[in-house]
């Protein structure tokens, strides 16, 4: 039998190395040294990090503009409700936390797609005749970003696309782009209260393409999709074989006599994956709970879909245990006022907002019908001394220290983003200044006309 021998010499600072002895048929034949390769620190970032891009961030952390000092800063930008305290959760809410955190029975680890009677909760709350749900078409979420994040993983492998609104919100292209998943935009229509172009979304699919996103209400736009519009949406996906991920954050939140029609109560075909959470009805977006369901009535998903994302949420071990275990009482007891208080502050606000900003020359703000947001156009060639929305928006905050998100943000330039969650006297008071803004750089005749919800 033949042996080998290697002895590793080396002393002080001298590299290592390998005295390479053969030994055959007891012969020991000697081969020389050879140096090793000297260890050294080669750390790199991963390609899955340099690949993740927030346009939001990198936008915003970009604008290196300070406010005018003799102003209080107003920031319309961020789309949290919780951030003036003007807008708590209900008391019901609360209680049910405490009630699970005093009970001590929810302090260990639950299984990663959420405990069973917490999933049967969901389904409980969200089923009805048109989709039905159970508890196994439900996992449980850190918040409606990482179900939007299970969806896309699910759904898409590296190399294909997804279908992505234009304007719409920046974390869908965020993960696209880091799992190596092609983003393709189609066009929101803001003449038609930001309808989705069905032509221009028709015309992108391709045999690489995974899955649709569709957003409604919406963020950034603040609109509402109609029943016949989303059913035109379903006709496409029909057509063309491609499931739905419907992000439907802000499910229920629409205004007067806009409907909110649960995308998947409407299909008889098209297998959606749904996300939501607590984190904008419920007014809770620090809790970090959120859902995928799973409507699936023609098994086109099947085992695949579901075993996958069993799999995918095993990554970590699934959401918050306590607000888990609230989440049935959090269904059950939240009050109806609740609800129709939040709502009646926001379409209030939204009024408001719309008809200040409709008042001022070169600025053609879009009716919003829900969420929590309103766009407005910037009719650029009246504001000659600003290149784009960014530097409009920069310029907005140095004068008068008022901060809206350019709508650079969400791919679509020109415009910028409102947030209507601020108290009512901070919105009256922005659109004040935005006005005295526009009045000192507007260059032209007026023009245009305002653009509503055609319901």
């Amino acid at each position: 039998m033949d042996s080998y021998l290697i002895q590793v010499n080396g002393h002080g600072d001298h590299a290592p190395m390998l005295d390479v002895h053969l030994k055959t048929n007891g012969n020991s034949i000697s081969v020389g040294k050879v140096k090793s390769r000297k260890p050294r620190w080669a750390v790199r970032a991963s390609e899955m990090s340099k690949k993740t891009f927030n346009p939001v961030r990198a936008i915003v952390d970009s604008m290196k503009v300070e406010p005018n000092p003799k102003k209080a800063m107003i920031s319309l930008s961020l789309g949290d409700p919780t951030v003036f305290g003007n807008l708590p959760t209900s008391d019901e809410v609360t209680q049910a936390v405490k009630k699970v955190l005093d009970s001590g029975r929810y302090n260990g680890y639950a299984p990663s797609v959420g405990y069973q009677s917490c999933r049967e909760a969901v389904a409980a709350y969200y089923s009805c005749p048109e989709a039905p749900l159970k508890a196994q078409d439900v996992i449980l979420t850190s918040g409606c970003s990482q179900a939007i994040e299970l969806a896309l993983a699910v759904l898409a492998n590296p190399g294909q696309n997804i279908l992505v609104p234009r304007p719409g919100f920046s974390l869908y292209k965020t993960l696209a782009l880091s799992m190596g998943i092609e983003v393709k935009l189609y066009n929101l229509l803001p003449e038609k209260a930001w309808e989705i172009d069905l032509e221009h979304l028709e015309s992108l699919v391709d045999e690489k393409t995974a899955c649709v996103i569709v957003n409604n209400p919406s963020n950034p736009c603040g609109s509402v999709f109609s029943k016949s519009h989303l059913q035109k949406i379903l006709a496409v996906a029909s057509r063309q074989c491609i499931p739905i991920l419907a992000d439907e954050i802000y499910g229920d939140m629409v205004f007067g006599d806009c409907k909110y029609e649960p995308i998947a109560t409407l299909s008889t075909n098209v297998p959606i994956l749904s996300c939501g959470g607590l984190a904008k009805r419920w007014l809770v977006p620090g809790w970090r709970m959120g859902w995928i369901l799973i409507h699936d009535r023609r098994d086109i998903f099947g085992n695949e879909i579901r075993d996958g994302l069993v799999r995918l949420s095993q990554r970590i071990l699934g959401p918050c245990t306590l607000v888990q275990g609230a989440l049935e009482h959090i269904f059950q007891q939240t009050p109806s006022e609740f609800y129709h208080n939040t709502l009646s502050f926001l379409k209030s606000n939204a009024d408001l907002c719309y008809a200040a900003l409709s008042s001022i020359p070169g600025l053609r703000p879009v009716r919003p019908s829900g969420a929590m947001y309103l766009m407005v156009e910037i009719e650029m060639e009246h504001f000659p001394e600003f290149e784009n929305d960014v530097e409009f928006t920069e310029r907005l905050i140095s004068e008068q220290s008022v901060f809206c998100l350019p709508a650079t943000c969400f791919e679509y330039p020109n415009f910028f983003r409102v947030v209507i969650t601020v108290p009512e006297e901070m919105i009256l008071e922005a659109c004040s200044r935005i006005q005295e803004f526009c009045e000192m750089h507007y260059q032209g005749a007026e023009g245009g006309q305002d653009m509503e919800c055609d319901k």
